[in-house]
């Protein structure tokens, strides 16, 4: 997929690769839900966040907003479960023809975490899907309990 990252975008990058010596893949400004949306490489991640946190906290007072970081995964599936931490994604469905990706979470609380405020984490991962993948997510839904 083809990803053009802005001059903004870089100078993000730049900055968390300085505050954190971690690798980011990409960067999404997104100005909806003020919120700096990072795609950490592979094994990154604990070194993204740091004890506690803390850089993911020293980061958004330098930047001035929200940081989400999500870890980069070679599949779709992979990478849209991790998309949705913490919430507990049980699997993903594909739509026919090249439809939307259905998500599907084993417990009511997660439903909750994976649509997240007003729609913020599934617009994240609908971004992010589109933008790596080409692909487009749906609904996230309950798995249904068999008799």
């Amino acid at each position: 997929m083809e990803r053009n990252i802005g001059f903004k975008e870089r100078r993000y990058i730049e900055e968390l690769r300085i505050l954190t010596k971690s690798t980011a893949l990409d960067c999404v400004i997104d100005d909806r839900f003020d919120r700096v949306i990072y795609v950490i490489r592979q094994g990154d991640m604990g070194l993204a966040i740091g004890k506690k946190g803390d850089n993911i906290k020293r980061l958004q007072s330098v930047l001035g907003k929200r940081i989400e970081m999500v870890e980069y995964a070679e599949t779709p599936e992979e990478f849209i479960i991790n998309i949705f931490k913490p919430a507990e994604v049980v699997c993903i469905e594909r739509g026919a023809e090249n439809g939307p990706m259905n998500v599907f979470v084993k417990q009511r609380s997660d439903l909750g975490i994976a649509i997240g405020k007003a729609g913020c984490n599934i617009e994240k991962a609908r971004i992010l899907s589109r933008r790596f993948f080409g692909l487009d997510v749906g609904e996230v839904l309950l798995v249904q309990e068999g008799p």
